[in-house]
């Protein structure tokens, strides 16, 4: 499928309501090979894991980023 292609659909889903897009998600997630993904994430997560643990990432309180986020909302 072309990238135009593919543009077009994502522009087609995220104009249905929220529920039929929750529902297009969960049957797009459940297609995809599972033991694919669980690979990935296991060494995503150790790797996120590994960037705290040594300090090349400074954890953010979840207040803070909800602050953050409403101004963003907010500033639009």
């Amino acid at each position: 499928m072309s990238a135009g292609a593919t543009k077009e659909i994502l522009e087609a889903a995220l104009k249905l309501d929220a529920e039929q897009r929750e529902e297009l998600i969960e049957e797009l997630s459940a297609s995809l090979d599972a033991s694919n993904l669980g690979e990935y994430w296991e060494a995503e997560i150790k790797r996120r894991i590994d960037d705290v643990d040594s300090g090349r990432v400074k954890t953010v309180p979840a207040d803070e980023v909800f602050a953050r986020i409403e101004q963003r909302f907010r500033g639009k």
